[in-house]
């Protein structure tokens, strides 16, 4: 758990320091390295929980989620941000950009480091991963 957390961080920090140096983001790649790095993080708990069935590699994001979620709702404390990214896909794919809201691709990496850091303390406080 540990080490696919570490690389999670990694890879959001890559977009991170973009956002910091001001470099321009396409949606496109920036929302599928948020989705990315949102479903790795529900396929590492549920691995690491243990029990549950592990969502597909290309699972949809909500079907993981309920794999996730399934006997424990406190979970449901970041479904919104998963909705919130898939939200901004279903604009894309229907042509609604319009409907997106401003930096969209700023807003995407942003809850992809929300959802790190919610998995991460969860983990360090049950002792899944040292602090």
């Amino acid at each position: 758990m540990q080490r696919e957390l570490e690389r999670i961080d990694a890879e959001i920090a890559v977009w991170e320091r973009k956002l910091a140096a001001g470099e321009p983001l396409a949606l496109e790649p920036a929302l599928e390295a948020a989705s990315g790095a949102a479903l790795a993080l529900v396929r590492a708990y549920v691995a690491a929980e243990g029990g549950k069935p592990l969502p597909a590699m290309d699972a949809d994001l909500l079907e993981a989620f309920k794999i996730l979620v399934k006997g424990d709702p406190t979970w449901n404390a970041i479904r919104d941000n998963l909705r919130e990214l898939i939200y901004y896909r279903n604009c894309l794919a229907s042509g609604r950009a319009d409907a997106l809201p401003a930096v969209p691709e700023k807003m995407a990496i942003r809850l992809a480091r929300h959802l790190y850091l919610y998995v991460r303390t969860r983990c360090v406080k049950e002792g899944r991963i040292a602090a």
